[in-house]
């Protein structure tokens, strides 16, 4: 799994590509926190070149959704999520919880 962060002036993008598993789902928890601890709420996750995420990738996104919208400050936002992990989603009923957006243009601009 690889990471990369990019800073916007209003939010945050956060580029994740390969695998989300148990092994590597702290990891991305951890890039998720690192976002929050230097105060920026607003964080749009690029899951363009993902090819799997386990539960403990959904969990890792919920625990930094819950922090986001924490006193109203923000939201987390997903970007290009593919059809496959769309479904597991769906089926674990999060598509409510997140806005999704087709390109990383439209999410930053969203905030």
């Amino acid at each position: 799994m690889e990471v990369t962060t990019q800073e916007f002036k209003h939010c945050d993008l956060i580029k994740v590509k390969g695998r989300v598993d148990s092994s590597t789902a702290p990891a991305f928890a951890k890039a998720l926190e690192k976002a929050n601890e230097k105060g920026c709420f607003k964080i749009a996750v690029d899951m363009s070149g993902l090819e799997y995420m386990s539960s403990a990738g959904f969990r890792a996104l919920l625990a930094s959704q819950r922090n986001c919208k924490r006193y109203n400050r923000g939201e987390l936002v997903l970007v290009a999520v593919p059809a496959r992990i769309r479904e597991a989603l769906e089926l674990a009923g999060f598509t409510e919880l997140f806005k999704t957006f087709d390109d990383p243009t439209t999410a930053v601009g969203s905030f």
